[in-house]
């Protein structure tokens, strides 16, 4: 069966990771890289802790999709893509570039470069893409509905 690398911070987990998860899921065995809270903390918006992040992920998983995924910690943008094998890649256009970067160290190293899946963004009712960004700043929610704000 294929090796599947996956990728990302997971906070929170919306339909457009759900749609990663997935096609990562069908292509062979998934080994999801969770970014570690150092990496997580670095971004402008709050995350949840990473224990929290991985069970979510390994719930939502197992009951969605009857698959218990690998999850590794990701202490840098590559994780374990630079040394070990893995048939497939799957990421999003906003992370495409990472797959390449992969790449083109494996080939430096080596080592036979990762088929990349690249995923459409998912978008929100709105027609631009969901985000965990758009989710924080409250203009959307996890399946990508627009928040209406209150009325006054």
């Amino acid at each position: 069966m294929a090796r599947v690398a996956v990728g990302g911070t997971f906070s929170p987990l919306h339909k457009g990771h759900k749609t990663l998860l997935q096609m990562a899921f069908s292509l062979g065995d998934t080994v999801v890289g969770l970014t570690s809270q150092k990496m997580a903390e670095k971004r402008v918006r709050d995350v949840e802790p990473y224990a929290t992040r991985r069970d979510r992920v390994l719930s939502w998983a197992k009951r969605c999709c009857g698959v218990c995924p690998e999850v590794v910690m990701l202490n840098d943008a590559y994780g374990s893509t630079l040394d070990e094998d893995f048939d497939y890649i799957v990421v999003s256009p906003e992370t495409e570039k990472v797959a390449m970067r992969i790449n083109e160290e494996r080939v430096r190293r080596g080592r036979e470069p990762i088929e990349i899946v690249v995923m459409p963004f998912v978008l929100a009712d709105d027609g631009r893409p969901i985000s965990s960004t758009r989710i924080a700043r409250g203009e959307i929610d996890e399946d990508g509905k627009v928040v209406e704000p209150p009325k006054s």
